[in-house]
């Protein structure tokens, strides 16, 4: 039923770690508690999932994930752990029924998880990957979707915006 037919190569290997890079980033991210360790490993995880997309051939999407995940969201908690007053707070006691249990649950995940994976058929692409799927997906964005992307980062910066005035208010009532 379960046969593992491995190609033991160079790409087999380096998702593998990339993968368990992710997942143990993934893990350490929850577990921390100290919010800028948090921080960092999650943008370790961020550039591992960065790598695992290169691996599939999906260059853009990996440097997006770098650029915007890495570089924007890790910084951008960076800055809003610097600009709050964030106190120490003691660890609460572990409950190891509950941690028992959401070990049990997370197993039982994974077991379907790899049982569903493993049993589904997954159809051949249709069409190869254009051979520079980077200018494909610049020339359909600026072309095909020019307003929406216009309309995002007119978003964004309004976001930004808020943001800061949320910050500059807090900061003066605080005064």
């Amino acid at each position: 039923m379960l046969t593992f037919n491995v190609d033991w190569s160079g790409e087999f290997f380096a998702f593998f770690l990339l993968a368990v890079c992710a997942i143990a980033g993934a893990v350490l991210a929850v577990n921390f508690t100290k919010v800028v360790h948090t921080a960092l490993s999650m943008a370790f995880t961020f550039v591992s999932l960065a790598g695992l997309f290169i691996l599939l051939r999906a260059e853009f999407v990996a440097f997006v994930q770098v650029l915007l995940y890495v570089g924007a969201v890790t910084i951008l908690m960076i800055f809003g752990i610097m600009m709050t007053k964030h106190q120490d707070e003691g660890k609460e006691a572990g409950r190891p029924l509950q941690e028992t249990l959401a070990a049990i649950g997370c197993l039982c995940l994974f077991g379907i998880l790899f049982y569903a994976i493993r049993s589904a058929g997954f159809p051949a692409p249709a069409d190869p990957l254009p051979g520079d799927n980077t200018m494909a997906i610049g020339k359909e964005l600026y072309t095909g979707y020019a307003i929406p992307f216009e309309l995002v980062s007119v978003l964004l910066t309004v976001a930004f915006v808020g943001a800061v005035a949320l910050a500059k208010r807090e900061e003066a009532e605080e005064s």
